[in-house]
């Protein structure tokens, strides 16, 4: 198991662990209230024999959750896990928490523990361990899942890229690297932030519509700018700007007028 899986399993484990002792105490106070003859030593050794023996099988469901976390399988499958699992759980619950009993009966009382008829005790503890067994996949299932969206969300996502091929060679970058980009005759020039300038055999227009989704705007007929890296805009007279990238200068020309209102946005 990774770590995600194992912390959520143990943390379901856990809740699951104090949910079965509450109960545990429940009946044993509601044994002595109902019948005080009984004392109080043969409830509490009934229960927690059944309690330590449900803390062990509980990792029956914590598989069965686990496998259906990571395999995302069909309804029927799971169906058909859940009943082999659930009568699992409940014969080794029944047989472990009748071990526990005729050891702590020989030990504290010096006679012997008898269950009863298997016939009509196993199906009444059934009963109750079908209850137990699906609180106990809920647990398990929603700890898992519960897990991995917080480990999802604390992956950081990744960066967008854009490849440049600068003839023969394939430059790969991150979007956010891209301060600009400019026609140069049959080329367009990347200006990259950390100073590089790789050059792309296509017309800006093409360069354009693969950017635009990523802010960036046409400023001038040879030049688009990454408005996250904008820094400033300084008019130049009659309605041209420049626009501040840094250290560098990028042309806004009044002949763009929608790139100026997104570029001030």
């Amino acid at each position: 198991m990774s770590g995600e899986e194992l912390r959520s399993i143990r943390h379901a484990w856990l809740l699951g662990g104090g949910l079965t002792s509450a109960i545990c105490l429940v009946n044993v106070l509601s044994l002595h209230h109902d019948a005080p003859r009984l004392g109080a030593l043969a409830p509490a050794v009934w229960e927690a024999s059944s309690a330590l023996a449900t803390l062990v099988v509980f990792a029956i469901p914590a598989a069965v959750a686990l496998w259906t976390a990571r395999s995302l399988p069909r309804g029927w499958q799971v169906a058909v896990a859940h009943l082999g699992a659930v009568v699992a759980y409940s014969a080794l619950h029944v047989a472990g928490f009748v071990a526990l009993r005729k050891l702590a009966y020989l030990g504290l009382f010096h006679e012997h523990y008898v269950f009863g008829d298997l016939s009509s005790e196993f199906p009444y503890e059934f009963r109750k361990d079908m209850m137990s067994y699906g609180l106990a996949s809920i647990l398990f299932y929603l700890s898992l899942r519960r897990g991995r969206q917080q480990a999802a969300s604390l992956v950081a996502p990744a960066l967008p890229t854009f490849d440049i091929q600068d003839g023969a060679r394939l430059v790969r970058v991150p979007i956010d690297q891209i301060l600009a980009v400019r026609s140069a005759g049959n080329y367009v020039e990347f200006v990259l932030a950390d100073s590089r300038r790789p050059l792309m055999r296509t017309p800006l227009a093409a360069i354009q519509s693969d950017l635009s989704e990523h802010g960036f705007v046409r400023s001038h007929r040879s030049w688009l700018v990454n408005k996250a890296k904008v820094t400033g805009l300084r008019p130049e007279g009659s309605g041209d700007y420049a626009v501040e990238l840094g250290d560098l200068e990028a042309p806004l020309s009044r002949r763009f007028p929608e790139a100026l209102a997104t570029l001030r946005g």
